[in-house]
């Protein structure tokens, strides 16, 4: 059976949120210990990435991350307890939302699966394409 996702995000103040790219980014950095890999992983931006991180960084007293320089071993980022306290209460909050969702859509889901494949159906493509002709010059 289908089950609806429901993504959002929390919104703390103006200009102060988290959402399913923020928390991904920093499970990201938790797992790779860098924020290049991490936005890698992502199919993001290094840049778009850091702003992220940034952003996090002015929303909260506390830090999300630390980043570690290079030597030996090499730099890196970690996550901080807060960081990690993040993502646990932002994934728990999420797997609230989605009993609840798949509780309150139960009934519309089978809707939705007979509508979709009706749907599917009706658009199918034909298995030939014609082909185009070069325009003489």
């Amino acid at each position: 059976m289908l089950t609806p996702v429901v993504r959002f995000r929390v919104d703390f103040a103006n200009d102060c949120y988290i959402g399913p790219g923020k928390i991904d980014l920093l499970v990201g950095i938790q797992k790779s210990g860098s924020l290049s890999q991490a936005a890698r992983d992502l199919g993001m931006s290094y840049r778009r990435a850091w702003l992220l991180v940034d952003s996090l960084r002015s929303s909260f007293r506390k830090p999300v991350a630390v980043s570690m320089t290079g030597g030996r071993g090499g730099g890196g980022v970690a996550l901080t307890k807060f960081g990690e306290l993040l993502i646990k209460s932002y994934r728990a909050l999420e797997r609230d939302i989605a009993r609840a969702s798949a509780r309150h859509m139960r009934p519309i889901v089978p809707v939705v699966i007979e509508h979709a494949a009706a749907n599917a159906a009706s658009k199918r493509r034909p298995l030939t394409r014609k082909r185009r002709q070069k325009a003489k010059g």
